[in-house]
């Protein structure tokens, strides 16, 4: 149990981070939920109830309660997250923590409500909300109070977050729903429509990782996988490549990439300069798509950099911002913040 504990929690469509006050990010487990039907009670949490996807009988569901960035099953949720903040502080929490969630930037107040509430729900003493771009600005290092643009890509599970940051504020800003969620659903797709054999989200996501790609990989990179025919409804091995897999993510790359291009075609002159010097900077875990990088640089004709541990970004942004609540009052940055 930590006395006093400052928490910050990345709360992801795909994966939960969670950041100790002193002690780094000592949690990193799926956004995913084993619940017995007949009694509602939750059977696994993590990386446990991942690894039961896709192999439950019908008395047990596998649930992912957060959807496209925001919550979509409340009790669920607040389920998921009373179990990481026990597992984190000790099952008694006795000295409950201050935690510190970050909310895509195209949150409504509703959505953000409920974040707040389950977060209370689940064990929270005070809580407080932080955007996932100025999260991700911040741990991926930059200076976020300089008179300076800077351009962050954020790439999750649900949704990619993309925003123009100065002076310590989002000056201009857009949140999509199209992000690694729709490479692996885009896969399914390619995979079914031309071999007419089906796959599971998890075989979508190992061949994403494996051989997925947004531009053309030297040497061609292949990988054998199982599934189920739709001709014969027999299990069938298939093997697939990355130039396969750059037609396969061509659609929710490019709108990816449309985005974007929205927000620069938006940005005042100034920043749109100070961006084209310093690059575009992409963080979270879609960021680390094979050529993703690439694409982008080739098609916005500006420098793109992938950040150090981009999977790391926003829940380390979102703990050093916790850690300095008083500078952010300071420089009138706490307006980001809400209680």
């Amino acid at each position: 149990m930590f006395r006093g504990t400052d928490i910050a929690i990345d709360l992801g469509t795909a994966t939960v981070l969670v950041y100790v006050r002193g002690k780094g990010i000592v949690l990193k487990e799926p956004s995913v939920v084993a619940i017995d039907k007949r009694s509602n009670k939750v059977l696994a949490v993590g990386e446990e109830a991942r690894r039961m996807m896709g192999r439950t009988p019908g008395d047990i569901t596998v649930v992912r309660p957060l959807r496209q960035g925001v919550i979509h099953d409340y009790e669920v949720t607040e389920k998921m997250l009373r179990y990481f903040l026990g597992k984190v502080c000790g099952k008694s929490m006795f000295f409950k923590p201050r935690v510190m969630v970050c909310v895509p930037s195209g949150v409504t107040e509703v959505e953000k409500k409920a974040v707040i509430d389950a977060t209370q729900q689940a064990g929270a003493r005070k809580t407080y909300t932080i955007e996932e771009p100025l999260a991700a600005a911040i741990g991926a290092g930059l200076d976020i109070t300089k008179p300076s643009g800077s351009l962050v890509v954020d790439i999750g599970g649900g949704t990619t977050d993309i925003a123009v940051i100065s002076l310590g504020g989002i000056v201009i800003s857009t949140s999509i729903k199209v992000a690694g969620d729709n490479f692996d659903d885009a896969i399914v797709r390619y995979v079914k429509k031309k071999y007419q054999v089906l796959i599971g989200e998890r075989t979508a996501e190992e061949i994403k990782i494996n051989v997925g790609a947004a531009y053309k990989r030297e040497p061609v990179a292949e990988i054998e996988i199982r599934g189920r025919s739709l001709l014969t409804g027999l299990p069938k091995n298939v093997t697939v490549n990355s130039d396969e897999m750059v037609d396969a993510l061509a659609e929710p790359v490019f709108q990816i990439g449309e985005a974007i291009h929205g927000v620069l075609e938006k940005t005042p002159p100034e920043l749109a300069a100070d961006i084209s010097d310093k690059g575009i900077i992409l963080t979270g875990g879609g960021s680390l798509l094979y050529g993703l990088d690439k694409y982008l640089q080739d098609r916005l004709r500006v420098p793109v950099n992938i950040a150090d541990d981009p999977v790391s970004c926003v829940v380390l942004g979102t703990g050093k911002a916790l850690d300095n609540l008083e500078t952010l009052e300071k420089y009138r940055l706490l307006s980001k913040i809400s209680k």
